[in-house]
């Protein structure tokens, strides 16, 4: 059986890092996640949440903020509650096994690094697509 799940979208608010008892760091967040069709002239969006642990959770919360890309994968869990007034519950979530980034330092306007640099988050990292780039045949590349 498969359990697998890649998403693409936006942080809707900044990555919230907490701490179990035992001191493993767990952060959440939520992704807006835009459909591939629309209804209309309006595109849908998708809120997925998403949970992280360890390092991955140290990762998010230190380098991503509102706004910002991310691609995601991981699987997805079902969790189920009862408040305190007894009803039952049910949510969807994704459990990140990876965070990448998904837009490159230098496609992000100057609000998003004045609120980094005030949150504190500093980038070190630009994100480099792999290219692939294939010789003719006299194996010459065409630059």
């Amino acid at each position: 059986m498969l359990n697998r799940i890649v998403l693409m979208g936006r942080l809707t608010k900044d990555p919230d890092l907490r701490r179990t008892q035992n001191g493993v760091a767990v952060v959440s967040f939520t992704l807006a996640v835009d459909r591939d069709f629309s209804s209309g002239s309006e595109k849908e969006t998708d809120f997925v949440d998403i949970v992280a642990w360890r390092n991955t959770a140290e990762f998010v919360s230190k380098y991503f903020i509102k706004g910002r890309m991310a691609v995601v994968s991981g699987r997805l869990q079902f969790r189920e509650w009862i408040d305190k007034e007894g009803s039952k519950h049910r949510n969807a979530e994704i459990v990140a096994d990876s965070v990448y980034f998904g837009d490159a330092k230098r496609d992000r306007n100057e609000d998003d690094y004045a609120a980094a640099e005030k949150a504190g988050k500093r980038e070190h990292y630009t994100v480099v697509a792999p290219v692939s780039v294939e010789a003719d045949e006299d194996g010459e590349l065409p630059f």
